[in-house]
């Protein structure tokens, strides 16, 4: 009977951390896929950045502000996730997995994603996103898993509250340079290759996930890490507030007086994600710490939704692409355009083809719950197919 009784709280336990974990991930994908369809649909993407406050509006700048919550949450609870898989395996099987999934994930970017953004073959520049930022964080992570804890936990945060310390330092022509903290083009003969997610920082996140995956174990006592992670979001907030406000540090676009005082906020706000500076880190990061602090629950019939997505992430971010862009073939033809200028030989938003396309955010948010609801039934079915085929190890790579 007390064998029974102490061993009921543990599953319990075991099983609302991994709906909270993925009730999280499966509420940022469907605030990415808004930042996507904002991207092939709305007429102001082609003319202007969301966050330029000198042209943007409130609520059009907070429907891009939203959505950076999404890439430092996915990183960073992808490190968790693997902490909460190494306790079922080996400290070797840990690493050959998180090994093989990264070089996945790095091949996936250059040999699928591109052409899902463009749906080009012949497209002549190379893309290195999220997804390959993704990868090399996990290849990374796949030597690091050896140090301990702390020495892991150490590295992270020196990561993330250091790198800005990098952001004066420019290298013309270096590549390395790029992969590593500078956003930048290059072009190599009749190749292009942009770099739109320097890894440095995107390690220390994931890295820093990992450690935090110590709080999602059984034996860790469910009250303590409610508390814990409730400090941990409002100790990263108030950093935020408080680095942010002196405006030295932390971000290398300081904010600034506008005209309107909400324009101010915004300002305040509008820091950067590429690569993610300190500040983006703490005011995404800080949240999603409560978010987790205060879901650990029963689900009711949207969260349960939520989680389905979130048990299949990856699944989600290569089938939604692929719908919005086919979407978009619509969108060009009853607007006036051509199906054929959504085949792209530039970034969506700057290409020449689509210039005077796109139609209101109001039209954006509809076309967006559009995608949510029509993606969900196939995400259901993957997850279920997934979960009754656990000796299908590649399932795990997808």
């Amino acid at each position: 009977m007390s064998t029974a009784t102490m061993a009921l709280p543990n599953t319990a336990i075991k099983r609302t951390r991994i709906e909270s974990i993925d009730l999280l991930r499966g509420t940022v994908m469907i605030i990415m896929a808004l930042d996507h369809v904002r991207d092939y649909f709305h007429g102001s993407a082609y003319i202007f950045d969301p966050t330029d406050l000198s042209q943007t509006t409130v609520f059009l700048f907070f429907t891009r502000w939203i959505t950076h919550f999404c890439a430092p949450v996915f990183a960073f609870l992808a490190g968790t996730s693997a902490y909460i898989s190494g306790t079922r395996k080996t400290k070797k099987e840990l690493s050959f997995f998180l090994l093989t999934r990264g070089l996945w994930l790095v091949l996936l970017e250059f040999a699928f994603v591109t052409f899902e953004w463009t749906f080009n073959p012949a497209y002549k520049v190379f893309l290195v996103q999220v997804i390959w930022a993704l990868g090399v964080s996990m290849i990374v992570l796949s030597a690091l898993i050896y140090l301990p804890w702390r020495a892991i936990l150490l590295i992270g945060l020196a990561l993330i509250f250091g790198h800005n310390l990098l952001d004066g330092v420019h290298k013309e022509g270096s590549i390395f340079w790029a992969f590593l903290h500078d956003q930048r083009y290059f072009q190599l003969g009749a190749t292009g290759l942009f770099v739109g997610y320097p890894i440095l920082p995107w390690i220390g996140i994931m890295a820093t996930g990992y450690c935090l995956g110590k709080l999602y174990t059984p034996q860790f006592d469910a009250a303590k890490r409610k508390q814990t992670l409730i400090y941990l979001g409002l100790g990263a907030i108030a950093l935020f507030i408080i680095i942010r406000a002196i405006n030295i540090y932390g971000d290398p676009n300081a904010w600034s007086t506008q005209p309107k005082p909400v324009f101010t906020f915004l300002s305040f706000l509008n820091v950067t994600k590429y690569p993610p500076s300190l500040l983006y880190t703490l005011v995404t990061l800080g949240p999603a710490f409560l978010f987790l602090a205060f879901t650990e629950k029963p689900l009711n019939g949207l969260t349960e939704k939520l989680v389905v997505i979130g048990r299949v992430p990856m699944f989600f971010y290569l089938v939604h692409i692929a719908v919005i862009h086919a979407l978009g073939f619509i969108g060009a033809e009853i607007s006036g355009h051509q199906w054929t200028d959504m085949i792209l030989s530039n970034w969506v938003t700057a290409s020449p083809e689509l210039k005077n396309y796109g139609f209101s955010l109001g039209i954006v948010y509809l076309l967006w719950l559009v995608v949510i609801i029509g993606l969900y039934p196939l995400c259901k079915w993957y997850d279920t197919y997934k979960r009754n085929h656990r000796e299908k190890q590649w399932l795990s790579y997808l």
